[in-house]
């Protein structure tokens, strides 16, 4: 009887023991809730949001960069690149090779790389594709493979203005040209976005914008297209025939200082420079690279001349039997042109007619002028590499020194440097600024001008300038004629520098010109370096390219024409 009281007080007890330990597990599970509830809900929550919940950046659009008609030169494209997690997907060696396989990747070095990088949380896998092919990829399902969107740049133009323009890198950061001058400008700043994530990654929603993105700024180019399209294309074909080491075009705007056209060869294609070896093809050469003006450079002895009160347009200057020493040192020239006036030392491009002029008036007149109109100084554009060339200031000149510079050797210049200073003869001796910008109104009026050389003496050397492509008047350099404009402008053909000194069947081919000669509203600089070939002065190589690409920019300028043959003014005035 006592044992089975003992036994049924024991069941009792072990009942008992069970409900009080159940209750106590109940107590703990409904303490536990309650606390998750009201005391870690905060955390909780902020654990669950984490896991769904991402804060994105939100890509900034880099700005846009058109002509100063608004065509565009280079504008950014949505695109997506791609990328995983490695530590997601660094054992699925079989998803790694078919992702290789739809991104035409070798399999074995993405699964290498993806290895290598297993302890990150993110490595791009190809940047820039199309949104189809991103959405593509992403439908494989693959867990770790994820979507960014970027921008990528585009240039419509290609290599046209590519010299120009420049390019970005895969981050959108400027490399080249404007697009590095101007970065800050053109790069915006970019935001974030709250948006919620389901396992595999994929945005469901978009919550709030945390910071807008603000795009880049707009840049508007002072180059008119069109006739940046017309300088590039006569160039390149010029640069082909020639068989030249390289060329350069530089169309100015006698007014602004506007450049309205620049164009170098050889070019580049902005969108592919994977196989590029040559780097030398992204040189702006117009701005970076310098040479010897030779007669270029005739024109501002000839002024210098004038302004030294010794001589007049009509001062006779002996230069036969067309050839003269000076110490051990030749100077010649290419034909015996006998007795000329200063103006016709210009017509006829004689060296010894301004060595002459120059051995009189001396170094320092010639020098000033030259400093005066640009030479030996940036033009503040501001864009990278651009170089002032060389303007030489000795203590003691050397006769042959004095003869040289006269004939523009033993300085350089760049084509945009030459273009401003021929800029100042066709504005009747105002020198400004040069701008790769379009100017506004408000920006015209407002722009330094210096007046650097009388009106008088810039009149006189246009019209002894003008005498160069006219044959009535003594001139023989045809090959720059525009029909129906007159037309100004300078030859000039200087050896190249080589390892031992001048070459002498090398050259660098140029020609100024300014039309309409009568009231310049361009100046055109072409050079042609190291032409092959019997042709290699600048009258045969450079001048014709001029002719071309200012008979295009007359017409798409609108200027009208001043030199109408007398038997057709007749005809247009009987219609």
């Amino acid at each position: 009887m006592t044992d089975s009281r003992t036994s049924r007080f024991l069941q009792q007890w072990r009942l008992y023991l069970v409900l009080f330990a159940m209750l106590l597990c109940v107590i703990a599970i409904g303490w536990k809730v309650s606390a998750l509830h009201i005391l870690e809900r905060d955390f909780l929550q902020g654990q669950g949001d984490a896991r769904t919940i991402r804060t994105v950046p939100l890509v900034a659009n880099r700005g846009l960069i058109t002509d100063r008609n608004g065509e565009p030169l280079a504008v950014s494209t949505p695109v997506q690149s791609i990328w995983v997690n490695p530590s997601e997907i660094a054992d699925n060696r079989q998803a790694i090779l078919r992702l290789a396989d739809q991104l035409e990747l070798q399999g074995e070095v993405l699964a290498n790389n993806i290895e290598k990088n297993s302890g990150k949380e993110f490595l791009y896998i190809k940047r820039r594709l199309p949104p189809a092919d991103a959405n593509r990829i992403l439908a494989l399902d693959i867990d770790g493979v994820y979507a960014q969107q970027e921008y990528q740049r585009f240039y419509p133009q290609g290599e046209a203005a590519a010299h120009l323009v420049g390019f970005s890198n895969v981050d959108d950061i400027g490399q080249e040209g404007l697009e590095l001058t101007y970065d800050d400008w053109l790069r915006g700043v970019p935001g974030r976005r709250q948006v919620m994530k389901d396992r595999r990654g994929h945005i469901i929603e978009e919550l709030n914008t945390i910071e807008t993105a603000q795009p880049g700024k707009s840049l508007e180019l002072s180059i008119d297209f069109r006739l940046q399209n017309i300088a590039y294309r006569e160039l390149k074909e010029e640069f082909i025939t020639r068989r030249a080491k390289a060329a350069s075009v530089v169309v100015l705007d006698v007014e602004t200082g506007e450049v309205l056209a620049m164009a170098n060869q050889p070019s580049y294609n902005p969108h592919n420079k994977s196989n590029m070896t040559d780097f030398s093809v992204l040189r702006n050469r117009a701005i970076t690279d310098v040479f010897e003006p030779g007669s270029t450079a005739k024109a501002f002895t000839i002024a210098a001349a004038l302004e030294s009160g010794l001589y007049t347009p009509d001062t006779i200057v002996e230069t036969s039997p067309g050839w003269m020493m000076i110490g051990v040192d030749e100077v010649k020239d290419l034909f015996d042109y006998g007795t000329l006036t200063v103006a016709k030392v210009i017509t006829k491009s004689s060296n010894i007619g301004s060595t002459k002029i120059a051995l009189q008036i001396g170094a320092e007149p010639i020098r000033d002028v030259l400093e005066r109109v640009g030479f030996g100084q940036v033009t503040g554009t501001g864009f990278p590499g651009e170089r002032s060339g060389v303007l030489p200031n000795l203590r003691r000149w050397s006769r042959i020194e004095i003869a040289t510079l006269s004939y523009g050797y033993g300085l350089s210049t760049s084509a945009l440097q030459l273009a401003q200073a021929y800029s100042v003869i066709a504005d009747g001796g105002v020198r400004k600024p040069v701008s790769l910008l379009k100017l506004d109104q408000t920006a015209v009026s407002e722009l330094p001008r210096e007046r650097v050389l009388s009106e008088s003496i810039s009149r006189e050397v246009l019209d002894m300038l003008s005498t160069v492509v006219d044959p009535s008047r003594g001139g023989s350099v045809v090959e720059a004629n525009v029909p129906f404009y007159s037309v100004a402008g300078k030859t000039g053909t200087a050896h190249v520098v080589g390892e031992f000194g001048y070459e002498e069947y090398l050259h660098n081919s140029l020609f100024v010109g300014l039309a309409p000669a009568t009231d310049p509203k361009i100046v055109v600089v072409v050079v042609v370096n190291e032409p092959k070939g019997e042709e290699h002065y600048g009258g045969q190589v450079a001048a014709p390219v001029f002719s071309r690409i200012a008979s295009g920019a007359m017409r798409i300028l609108k200027i009208a024409p001043d030199k109408i043959p007398a038997d057709q003014t007749m005809e247009l005035s009987s219609l």
